[in-house]
């Protein structure tokens, strides 16, 4: 069956002009008249830049031959970028690049040095980066080592002045003070007592008594330990992890203690917390996990104080290689003991990921919730706790989004 482009109006052409590029070359072969050439262009792409954008998908979508980007088996990644950045927004370039590694395999190709400045920068890059770290070559290490700092600086600036602000202001603002200085005037509790001293005349406001928020922060008021699984499927929530400690230990209010772990071993990145590149380069991603392990390590190296203490264990809960039993009772004492203890089943920007069920819900059972979390919702929860707030309302809205 063959179509005529020219007897289509102009919307039913562009409309089909779509569908091609979206099926690609082989719906030719079922459909004549849906050659590029004769369904014309697409707003300002036309002839060559029309092949140019199919070729790029294509290269990905395509099957085995690579659209016009493949060369001798070996594609022109540079030119292929170039293209998907002059058709795509950014979260589509981004989207791609992702499959284009996960279907066509090119995670080496994508640690050459030519390649790496084209990138879509994301923390899916700094994921797969870490990920096959061991494959990158010598003389590309110092750029891949750069474009994981530029990721991890640019998410740290977005997240650290609003996790700053929450988990300083829930200490500061649990208590008043005599103490009378003026930075630490509550002053919105002064306005809201004093309404009644308006002076409507001289439209001013002259209050009856003051009131000023505490002086002094304790110094670790908490107690804060992350462990994180190092297991392949959880790179995204190792590099927010990271970040997440990093902002955490600079805050003198609390003790910030972080642990990554498989089933072979257990790594205590707290000395390096300063710096989460540091972090994120030591640890070894890969392998499956001990769970019971990796909490008694915390129990006997960071847990001190079990009702000042907040622990984060970081994994889907699969593929567990200790003692299922007896990390189940672990994680009962801790509860039992006032420990604030969670289940991460992923740190990340995006949704909750697929994990042990049947394990999460005996977590749940002993006390232990276990969600999928971004970055913000962990800074409310922490809010929260050191409120001494319920938390309920913060996982049924997580459970219900």
């Amino acid at each position: 069956m063959n179509i005529d482009a020219q007897a289509l109006s102009d919307n039913d052409r562009d409309a089909l002009l779509r569908w091609r590029l979206a099926i690609g070359p082989e719906s030719e072969n079922v459909l004549g008249g849906l050659g590029l050439a004769s369904l014309g262009g697409l707003g300002d792409l036309a002839g060559d830049r029309l092949d140019d954008l199919d070729g790029a998908l294509e290269f990905v979508y395509g099957g085995d031959r690579g659209g016009s980007y493949g060369r001798g088996g070996r594609p022109n990644i540079p030119k292929w970028l170039g293209a998907l950045r002059e058709f795509f927004k950014h979260d589509v370039v981004a989207m791609v690049q992702k499959d284009a590694i996960e279907r066509k395999g090119l995670t080496q190709l994508l640690f050459e040095p030519e390649t790496l400045p084209f990138l879509e920068k994301n923390v899916e890059l700094v994921a797969t980066l870490l990920s096959a770290r061991g494959l990158i070559p010598d003389e590309a290490k110092e750029i891949a080592r750069q474009v994981v700092r530029e990721v991890v600086d640019e998410l740290r600036k977005k997240l650290e002045s609003e996790t700053r602000t929450a988990i300083i202001g829930a200490l500061r603002r649990d208590k008043h003070s005599p103490l009378k200085v003026l930075r630490n005037m509550d002053f919105r509790r002064t306005i809201r007592s004093n309404l009644k001293g308006w002076d409507t005349k001289n439209k001013r406001l002259i209050p009856d008594h003051l009131y000023f928020w505490a002086n002094q922060r304790r110094h670790h008021e908490w107690d804060v330990s992350i462990l994180v699984d190092q297991s392949g499927s959880m790179a995204v929530s190792a590099v927010y992890s990271a970040i997440m400690a990093s902002i955490f230990a600079s805050l003198n209010v609390l003790n910030t203690h972080l642990a990554v772990f498989n089933e072979k071993d257990i790594v205590d990145l707290t000395p390096v917390l300063n710096d989460p590149v540091e972090v994120l380069f030591t640890a070894q991603l890969g392998g499956a996990e001990d769970l019971n392990r990796a909490v008694a390590f915390a129990e006997q190296n960071f847990i001190t104080r079990h009702e000042k203490t907040m622990l984060f264990l970081i994994t889907d809960l699969y593929d567990t290689m200790g003692d299922v039993p007896q990390f189940l009772a672990r994680m009962r004492r801790l509860a039992e003991a006032k420990v604030k203890a969670f289940v991460l089943l992923k740190l990340s920007d995006e949704g909750t990921p697929s994990f042990n069920r049947e394990l999460a819900a005996q977590l749940a059972e002993l006390g232990v919730p276990c969600f999928g979390c971004t970055p913000k919702l962990l800074v409310r929860v922490m809010e929260k706790l050191m409120r001494g707030e319920d938390i309920s309302s913060l996982l049924t809205e997580k459970a219900n989004a």
